[in-house]
């Protein structure tokens, strides 16, 4: 059975949502007092997950350490305890309920190391740490009032005004205003749509999500989340774009799961337009358990879909198999039941707004029956197909392995097609 996946739910979920503790109390420190100096340092390299890789920092020091994952919004979080001897460390790492061990032995320069989280392990080597030059900043930053809070979302602005604007939201789990998260790596895909459509003459907004990024304060606790938090979130985004008389007319773009918060902001708010890209068509548990039933036994495979058949009718489950924590844990469960509740199909069919769905015929994560489902909730909408183009909106071959390579290539361009479609339609030209 592979773990793979439930080991990166796990991770994904809980460092988006890791609380600002100080783990380092009642750390162990026994080190040895033999233990190699060139150890001590800042380190970086890339876990291998399924649909890509996720970067991490590890700073070694003495007696403590700190771990950061930038995909994820986590920085600098602390070490529970941190072991020498000689050539090897060994760390351990409370996230939030989750075990985290990384052990490592010095060899050529680099750390030679293994990550383990929850009984899961991944290989992980580690290289000195080379700071890079920032990206230049390209928008404005502006704070919108929310509850518990304010959301900081980033402006991309149009060379004229008034202009059209777009809300952009981005997909599941850590996925930031960019497009980049610890699934799917860094492509700058959303960073890309934003800038290229602010060149075609339609400003942007995007937004990291509650418990990321910019947004990291706005949520502390994994079970404080719910679906329709996100879309409330996104309708306060639309309501103080409507109010501002620098655009002409206010439009949403969602991409992956942003496209079902989408299309229910949609419906709360008076938008011109909403572009679905690469959204799901069918409700999530079907997805989920169509996605399952190549990595569980026959046995928790059921118990998944029993699960899944409770939490579609709003009940908690208690007991959960240890191999299905990451996927079904207790702070988990109120927001896979606000999310189970909606079919997207039957919520487009709701929308009044004009529709574009956009799907690539690559996509190895939503597929064309995604599409025609969404289609057939509104069947006088415009529905695209663009050839070769996978999830991260890039152009890929239809190989599994060489598609995911473009999840954390950020060089490669956005295909051809997509910001010209996305721009005609907003601009309804014909």
């Amino acid at each position: 059975m592979k773990k793979l996946l439930f080991l990166c739910c796990a991770l994904v979920l809980l460092a988006a949502c890791a609380q600002k503790e100080d783990n380092t109390k009642g750390k162990e420190t026994k080190g040895d007092n033999k233990m190699n100096e060139q150890l001590v340092g800042k380190w970086e390299g890339n876990i291998e997950i399924p649909n890509g890789a996720l970067p991490i920092i590890v700073e070694l020091q003495k007696d403590s350490g700190k771990l950061s994952v930038p995909a994820q919004g986590l920085s600098n979080y602390p070490f529970k305890s941190i072991n020498y001897k000689g050539d090897q460390v060994s760390v351990s790492i409370n996230l939030n309920g989750s075990a985290i061990e990384i052990n490592g032995t010095l060899k050529d320069g680099q750390i030679e190391a293994t990550f383990q989280q929850n009984g899961g392990k991944l290989p992980l080597v580690l290289k000195p740490f080379k700071e890079q030059s920032e990206q230049p900043v390209t928008y404005e930053t502006l704070k919108i009032p929310v509850k518990d809070g304010e959301l900081t979302v980033a402006l991309q602005k149009a060379s004229k005004e008034p202009s059209p604007v777009a809300l952009i939201i981005a997909g599941s789990g850590p996925t930031d205003k960019d497009g980049n998260s610890a699934m799917a790596g860094k492509n700058n895909s959303l960073k890309m749509i934003a800038e290229g459509l602010a060149n075609d003459g339609i400003a942007t907004v995007r937004y990291d999500k509650r418990g990321l990024g910019d947004n990291k304060s706005l949520l502390t606790k994994e079970e404080d989340i719910t679906f329709d938090q996100y879309v409330d979130d996104a309708v306060q985004v639309i309501n103080t774009l409507l109010a501002d008389k620098a655009y002409s007319s206010v439009h949403i773009i969602g991409h992956s799961e942003g496209s079902l918060i989408g299309l229910l902001a949609a419906q709360k708010a008076n938008v011109e337009s909403f572009v679905s890209i690469a959204g799901a068509g069918r409700p999530i548990d079907e997805i989920m358990l169509e996605q399952l039933k190549g990595q569980l036994t026959p046995e928790l495979l059921k118990e998944s879909t029993d699960t899944f058949a409770s939490l579609k009718k709003g009940e908690l489950v208690k007991d959960v198999s240890p191999e299905l924590q990451s996927l079904f844990r207790s702070s988990i469960q109120p927001y896979m039941i606000s999310w189970l509740k909606y079919n997207p199909a039957n919520e487009l069919a709701k929308v009044n707004s004009r529709v574009l769905i956009i799907q690539g015929t690559n996509d190895i994560q939503v597929v064309a029956t995604d599409a025609e489902a969404l289609k057939k909730g509104k069947p006088d909408v415009e529905l695209v197909y663009m050839d070769g183009m996978n999830h991260v909106l890039k152009n890929a071959p239809a190989d599994r392995a060489k598609n995911l390579a473009t999840y954390s290539d950020p060089s490669l361009p956005l295909h051809k097609e997509l910001l010209p479609a996305i721009q005609q339609f907003i601009l309804n030209e014909k």
